[in-house]
C-alpha cells in the first residue's frame, strides 16, 4: 500500500506544478521519447563534418570548468579569513544568504554555503578570526545586519584534519538578520499547535508569548482564552491567534513575564521576525475546527504537543496524520515531564520514536538537548526527514530555552507567488464599529493595495460582487500593500457582514470576472474507512478554507476500501464554491479520511 508520506509528496508537487502553471495531472508514465530513426554507428560523413565543427567553435570559446570542491573551500575560506583581499565576494556571499532566508539565514562557518557538503577545517584563531570578519562585514551600510553566535565548539581533528595540521579545530554557526524591517515587510512564520486534549498546548503558548511560568493550575492559559466557556473549562473550542516577536539579536520581544502586557502594536514595532501561533483545539468534538485552522491558516510548521504522563494518544495521532498528509513539517514537544515519573517518561519517548520511524510517517526523530542540537535541526529541518522533539515543562521552564532558540531559526520555505494574479482566501470576518466589515486570511498570491477594486464571492448563488478595499492591516498595524504568503485584514466597501463567510475568496478585477464550482474532480487516496465508498456517499470535505459537505456523483471503479487511490466526482451540496487545479482536497466523515489533489473542475451552478 502506498504510504500516507509518499501520497502526500505526490499531493504537494501537483500543488506546486498548479502554482506554476503546469498541468497538474500532467504524470510521467515511465515511456522515453522516441529516438532518431538514424541508427547507431550510421552517422554520414556530412553529419560527422558538422559535429566536429560545433567541437571546433566550443575548442575556442574560454569555458572555465566547474571548481572542483577544494576550489570552492579555499575560495570560502580565504574570503573569510583574508578580508582585505576578499570583501567584495563575503558581502556578495552574505547578501545572498539573507536575501534566500528573505531577511535572515544561518550561516556555518565551518561549511561552504554554496555546497553543504563540503567542509572546512579552521583553528580556534582562525574561527575567531572569520568571525569577526564577518561581524565587521555586515556592520557595512549595504548590508546592515546582525550577527549572533548560536553555538561554538572546539573538537579534536579526525585522522585526515590532523595529516594537516589541524590538531584541534572550530566549528559553530551564526544567525544574520536585518537590522531595519517596515511592517510590510516583516518575516512571518505560521505555526499551528495541535494535539490531544490536555496535553498543555494554550499553556505553552502562554508561557511562551507572555513570558514567565504557569503555576500548574492553568494561569499562562487564560491570556489566549477567546470565551467565558473556555475559561471555566479549560478547553479551546475556537482557533486562537498569539504572535511571538524576535529582535534582530535572536531575543523574544514583549514576553517580559511582568503584570504588564505588551501590545501587538508594540511587539511588531521592536521585532525584526514574527510568529505567528494558530492556537487548535484538541478535543474530538472540535476536530472540524481544528482541520478548518490546519487547512485554512496555511501554516508553515506544526508544532504537536504531547503530555509526557499520557503518550501519544486520542486525537494527537489524528492530528500528526493531517499534518503528514498536509506535507508540513512537524516537531514535537513533550510537556509535564516535571510531574512525570523517568519510567513512564521513557514509554512515551519510545511510543513516539516508534510512530515517526513508522512506514506512514517515516520520520526520523532528533532529541534536543544543546543549542547545537537545535541549530542543526533548524538548518535541515524542511530540507530533511526529520522531526525535532523537545522534552519541557511550563512549571519548571525546562527546556523553554531551546524551544525559543528554534522559534527564532525557522526559516521561511512557503511557496508563494507575488507576480500571479491577486489572490485571498477569507478565514475570519468581523464587524468593527466606524470602519465596517472586515476580512481576514492569508494573501495565497498577488499582490494587492489599499483603494484596489477587487471581487468577492461566491455568495450562495455562485456569484461574485464588485467591491474595492477601503484599507489593510497587518498584525494589528495599518499598511498600504499586502504581499503573497501574508496575513492581513481587509475592511471591504459596501459589503454587509451577512454576506461574507469563511471560504470565500478576494480576487483582482480582471477581463472576466470569476466562476464558481458545483463539481470538480479530484484524486483521493482513502486513508481510513470501515467498509467500502461508492457513489452517493456523503463526507465533509476541506479544501483551504472552504469546508462543506459534498457527495461522490461518480467513481472510476465500482467501490473503494481503506488504501485504494482512485480519481472521483464531488458535488458540494449546499453552494457552489471557488476552488481551482492543483489544491489539496482532505475529506472526513466519522472514523473516515480521505486525502487527494483536485484534477479537473466543472464550471456552472
Amino acid at each position: 500500500m502506498t504510504s500516507l508520506n509518499e501520497f502526500a509528496a505526490y499531493v504537494h508537487s501537483q500543488s506546486a506544478a498548479a502554482a506554476n502553471g503546469k498541468k497538474p495531472n500532467a504524470i510521467s508514465n515511465g515511456k522515453r521519447p522516441k529516438s532518431s530513426s538514424t541508427k547507431p554507428g550510421s552517422v554520414d560523413n556530412a553529419s560527422a563534418h558538422s559535429i566536429q565543427s560545433e567541437l571546433d567553435v566550443l575548442a575556442t570559446l574560454t569555458l572555465n570548468d566547474a571548481p572542483t570542491p577544494s576550489e570552492s573551500r579555499i575560495a570560502y575560506k580565504e574570503c573569510m579569513l583574508n578580508l582585505a583581499e576578499h570583501k567584495t565576494e563575503l558581502v556578495s556571499l552574505i547578501r545572498q544568504v539573507v536575501e534566500d532566508g528573505r531577511g535572515e539565514g544561518i550561516l556555518s562557518l565551518t561549511h561552504d554555503p554554496l555546497d553543504p557538503n563540503m567542509k572546512i577545517e579552521l583553528t580556534p584563531q582562525e574561527y575567531d578570526l572569520a568571525l569577526e570578519n564577518i561581524k565587521s562585514v555586515c556592520i557595512l551600510a549595504e548590508l546592515d545586519c546582525a550577527v549572533t553566535e548560536l553555538y561554538s565548539t572546539e573538537q579534536q581533528g579526525d585522522k585526515s584534519e590532523k595529516k594537516h595540521g589541524f590538531e584541534v579545530t572550530k566549528v559553530g554557526r551564526v544567525l544574520i538578520r536585518e537590522r531595519a524591517v517596515s511592517v510590510s515587510q516583516l518575516l512571518e512564520i505560521r505555526v499551528a499547535v495541535v494535539g490531544n486534549v490536555d496535553a498543555g498546548k494554550s499553556t505553552l503558548l502562554g508561557v511562551l508569548t507572555k513570558g514567565g511560568l504557569d503555576d500548574g493550575r492553568g494561569k499562562a492559559r487564560v491570556n489566549l482564552f477567546r470565551h467565558k466557556h473556555e475559561i471555566e473549562t479549560g478547553r479551546t473550542s475556537s482557533v486562537g491567534m498569539e504572535i511571538m516577536g524576535f529582535d534582530e539579536t535572536g531575543r523574544t520581544v514583549g514576553a517580559s513575564g511582568g503584570t504588564y502586557k505588551a501590545s501587538w502594536k508594540e511587539i511588531v514595532a521592536g521585532s525584526r521576525k514574527v510568529l505567528t501561533f494558530i492556537d487548535l483545539a484538541g478535543h474530538e468534538k472540535y476536530l472540524k475546527t481544528t482541520v478548518f485552522g490546519l487547512m485554512g491558516g496555511s501554516p508553515d510548521f506544526v508544532m504537536l504537543i504531547v503530555g509526557a504522563n499520557a503518550g501519544m494518544i486520542g486525537m494527537a495521532k489524528e492530528h500528526l496524520g493531517v499534518a503528514l498528509a498536509l506535507n508540513v513539517p512537524v516537531f514535537i514537544c513533550v510537556t509535564k515531564v516535571d510531574m512525570c515519573p523517568p519510567n513512564i517518561l521513557q514509554s512515551t519517548v519510545n511510543q513516539i520514536s516508534k510512530i515517526l520511524r513508522s512506514p506512514g510517517c517515516r520520520k526520523m526523530p532528533v532529541f534536543i538537548n544543546s543549542n547545537r542540537d537545535v541549530a542543526e535541526a533548524a538548518t535541515n529541518f524542511v530540507s530533511q526527514r526529520i522531526c525535532p522533539v523537545f522534552q519541557i515543562s511550563s512549571v519548571t521552564g525546562q527546556g523553554l530555552d531551546h524551544v525559543r532558540m528554534f522559534l527564532n531559526l525557522l526559516p521561511f520555505h512557503g511557496q508563494f507567488d507575488e507576480t500571479a494574479p491577486f489572490e485571498f482566501e477569507v478565514n475570519d470576518t468581523f464587524s468593527v464599529p466606524f470602519v465596517g466589515t472586515v476580512v481576514s486570511g492569508v494573501v495565497l498570491s498577488g499582490t494587492v493595495h489599499a483603494g484596489d477594486s477587487v471581487y468577492l464571492g461566491p455568495d450562495s448563488l455562485g456569484q461574485f460582487s464588485s467591491t474595492a478595499i477601503r484599507s489593510i492591516e497587518r498584525k494589528r498595524q495599518s499598511v498600504d500593500t499586502a504581499r503573497a504568503g501574508q496575513s492581513v485584514s481587509f475592511a471591504m466597501k459596501k459589503i454587509r457582514r451577512r454576506d461574507v463567510r469563511k471560504g470565500m475568496v478576494v480576487l483582482a478585477q480582471g477581463a472576466e470576472p470569476p466562476r464558481s464550482v458545483r463539481e470538480f474532480v479530484a484524486e483521493v487516496l482513502i486513508l481510513q474507512h470501515a467498509t467500502t465508498i461508492k457513489t452517493r456517499y456523503q463526507a465533509m470535505l476541506h479544501v483551504g478554507a472552504v469546508a462543506q459537505t459534498c457527495t461522490i456523483v461518480e467513481l472510476d471503479r465500482p467501490y473503494i476500501r481503506t488504501g485504494d487511490r482512485a480519481t472521483m466526482r464531488f458535488r458540494f451540496m449546499l453552494r457552489p464554491e471557488y476552488i481551482k487545479p492543483g489544491q489539496k482536497v482532505l475529506f472526513r466523515e466519522g472514523r473516515t479520511r480521505g486525502l487527494g489533489v483536485v484534477k479537473d473542475v466543472s464550471y456552472g451552478t
